[in-house]
């Protein structure tokens, strides 16, 4: 599967990074990473196709899905962020899935991170049709999360920037663009009921997140030159029983809320991550 980087020359550092932890953590994906460059062809990384586009963001991607048929799946992976944790068994049973034809001609992508908006009723709700066994979907209504690391058709992200002005000044207005449009009927998205993985959010508003440099120490990268932000910003839990934790905090009363918030921290030490 054809796994579509958004990123450019300048963060060549943090999609190396995240290649890179995606063949920690599930060495078998089926992953060919597709990796656009204006002028550094050099690419640290196994499985990885350099393809020349032009600096402007949606120029970039169109550009990457130029000759992709609508109806084809890949994988969206924006160099902003990377991944933390991957419960493989249902990830992968979802990819095998989507690579077997099995999906509806109408579904038009499935996130396995379920965070934030996804938590809400109000953003996925329950789903009865076609599913991979054993994993549960919820329906989503819009383009919330839509950059978060997820199965998608072309014809979805193709349409997303094509309705995208061709100047775009700074990629966090591209939410302000995204919120105003509304799903086609064939491009229905999902959401996994159980998240699947944790990512980390790379940069912030153009400086390196705490959490990246010390993955990027970790791990044996290269900073690259950005300055840098105290904050840690995490998407999803760092372990499946800290998300239940999680979870299980929304419905207790908020005077048990600090004992909770105790119980995350002592999950994330035993888990080993951030």
């Amino acid at each position: 599967m054809k796994a579509i980087v958004l990123t450019y020359d300048k963060y060549r550092l943090l999609a190396e990074h995240m290649v890179a932890r995606y063949d920690a953590l599930w060495p078998e994906h089926p992953f060919t990473w597709h990796v656009p460059y204006q002028q550094d062809t050099e690419f640290d990384g196994r499985r990885v196709e350099l393809v020349q586009t032009p600096p402007a963001i949606k120029d970039t991607v169109l550009t990457l899905l130029r000759d992709l048929p609508d109806d084809e799946w890949i994988y969206w992976a924006l160099d902003d962020k990377y991944p933390l944790f991957l419960d493989v068994e249902p990830i992968d049973r979802l990819s095998r899935w989507i690579a077997a034809g099995e999906a509806p001609d109408d579904y038009g992508g499935v996130l396995f991170c379920r965070c934030r908006h996804m938590l809400s009723r109000r953003w996925a709700r329950p789903h009865r049709g076609a599913q991979p066994p054993g994993v549960p979907l919820l329906e989503r209504n819009s383009y919330q999360q839509i950059w978060i690391h997820q199965f998608l058709r072309v014809r979805v992200v193709r349409h997303l920037f094509g309705a995208f002005p061709d100047r775009i000044p700074q990629a966090n207005v591209m939410d302000e663009y995204k919120d105003r449009m509304t799903l086609p009927p064939d491009h229905r998205l999902f959401v996994t009921r159980a998240n699947a993985a944790s990512f980390g959010e790379s940069t912030d508003a153009g400086r390196l997140t705490r959490n990246c440099a010390e993955s990027l120490d970790r791990h044996g990268f290269e900073r690259p030159p950005l300055p840098a932000s105290p904050d840690r910003i995490v998407l999803g839990e760092s372990s499946p029983w800290a998300f239940r934790a999680t979870l299980l905090a929304r419905l207790l009363p908020e005077s048990l809320w600090p004992t909770m918030r105790r119980m995350r921290r002592t999950l994330r030490q035993r888990s080993g991550r951030p």
